[in-house]
Parts: C-alpha cells; structure tokens; sequence
C-alpha cells in the first residue's frame, strides 16, 4: 500500500505536467444542499431508474462517483469503500444503501454489471444488487449530478482517461449532501458516525450515539476527533449520576437501619 501511495503521488505530477485540465479537479464542498432526484439513468439490470427510487426520506445513502474502465484510481476508492464497509456492523440494505454512478457516458450495462458482483462478492454476507447498484447514464445526467455534488472531472481525449478526486459521498434519505469522505482509506468509526449524522440518530445504539456526542468532525484531520469538552461534560454527567446512585443507596441503607431500631 505505501508503493502504491508513492507510486500515485509521482503518477500525479507526471499527469499534472501533461494534462492542463487537471488543475479543473476538485472538489466544491456543498453540504446541506440536496441532489436532483428527478435524474434518470439505467442500473444493472437494464432497468431506466431515478434517482429517487434509492432516496426514502430516512435511509441514507454513501455514493461514489467512479468508471469501470478507470486504470487505478476508481478500483482503490471503491476497494477502500468495501472494506470500511465490510467493517461495520449493518451491510447495504440493513440501514443504509450504497450507489455507484458512472461518470463515463460511454460505459455499458454490462461493464457496470461485472464491477457490480466483483464488489459483492467481496462481503461476508449477501447483498442484494438493489442495496448497491451501480449505474450507467447519458452525459447530461452525468454531469448534473456531478455539479450538484460539487464534483469536478477532465476528460483527456489524448490519453482517453477521465481525472477526478477520490471521495465518497454521504447522503441523507432525502437526497441532502451529508459528508465528504476523502481519499483510499475510509475507517469505520467515521463511516459509522457519517451514516448516523446522515439519519440524524436513527440509526445506531445508545452507546454510539454517546460516542458520537464526544467525537465531530474535522475536515483538517478528514476524520472524526475526540473533543475534549464534549467528553469532559459526558464524564462530568457520568459523575452526577453515579453520586447520585451512591447517595441514594445510602440514603436507603440508613433508612432501613433506623427502620429496625422502632
């Protein structure tokens, strides 16, 4: 993993210097704003779809803008994704649902099928396709989506290679930008913590929404953080309670020893 991460950091300054739309590359932060649902491409079983037929209001959605015919960059994101999912303790389908939209317009059916069960078969458990579909569509579709999510790529006609960031996208069920997950490399803890923000606390137990009172996140660290004045408060309740448990048990103690003495 360290070669490959050196490797991509000389390939991009070799792609930097050959490629002057890459400096177009980048990522234009909007959260809070929503997605068009109304978008129509066509999943893996040739079925034309909406966007909104994966959005119900409640269940959120990690999305991934990527291409089968991508050389590198789109299998180490995708691969970063299945594993930082096949850590978590719920699969697509369970509490939240996972899409994969093709940024080439020229991709087929069939090439999004076969990315499709590659990464299936990859979890522990069955997925159904549905819970993770992966999607091909025209350029128009493409690029609407794309803009909405603040998702800027550059087709090089000479290298025939589309250049594009590594990140995955954190949805609310009501198609509303959540979270930006940068990089090859997604923890479970931050997607665990993404996803409940995403549903705002309907997913996850007690004990998760605890831990996510003392975690927030940190776009400088692109990750979630302990802050020590959450914890200090949580550790400070914490206090109360158990004093209060403490006085109350002596409280009866005390009482039900004079109660012996009438």
């Amino acid at each position: 993993m360290l070669l490959v991460f050196f490797l991509s950091i000389i390939s991009s300054q070799v792609v930097n210097d050959s490629i002057p739309g890459l400096l177009e590359i980048d990522i234009i932060p909007r959260m809070g704003e929503t997605i068009p649902l109304n978008l129509e491409f066509v999943n893996t079983r040739n079925e034309h779809v909406v966007l909104s037929e994966y959005f119900d209001e409640d269940t959120p959605v990690l999305m991934v803008l990527a291409y089968s015919n991508c050389p590198m960059l789109c299998s180490l994101v995708l691969d970063g994704v299945v594993d930082g999912v096949g850590n978590l303790e719920w699969l697509p389908g369970d509490k939240f649902r996972m899409l994969t939209v093709s940024i080439d317009p020229n991709e087929k059916v069939s090439d999004a099928s076969r990315r499709q069960g590659l990464y299936l078969r990859r979890f522990k458990e069955e997925v159904k396709p549905e819970n993770w579909d992966f999607l091909v569509g025209e350029e128009k579709n493409i690029k609407t989506l794309a803009d909405a999510l603040g998702f800027e790529y550059y087709y090089d006609e000479n290298i025939q290679q589309f250049a594009h960031p590594a990140v995955l996208f954190v949805l609310t069920g009501k198609g509303i930008i959540s979270r930006y997950h940068f990089g090859l490399d997604f923890p479970e803890r931050d997607l665990r913590f993404s996803l409940m923000e995403a549903s705002q606390g309907k997913i996850g137990n007690t004990f998760d929404k605890l831990l996510l009172y003392c975690f927030q996140y940190d776009p400088d660290a692109q990750g979630y953080v302990l802050v020590a004045a959450q914890t200090m408060k949580l550790g400070g309740l914490a206090t109360v309670i158990i004093g209060v448990f403490i006085l109350t048990g002596l409280w009866l103690k005390e009482k039900k020893k004079n109660y012996g003495k009438i």
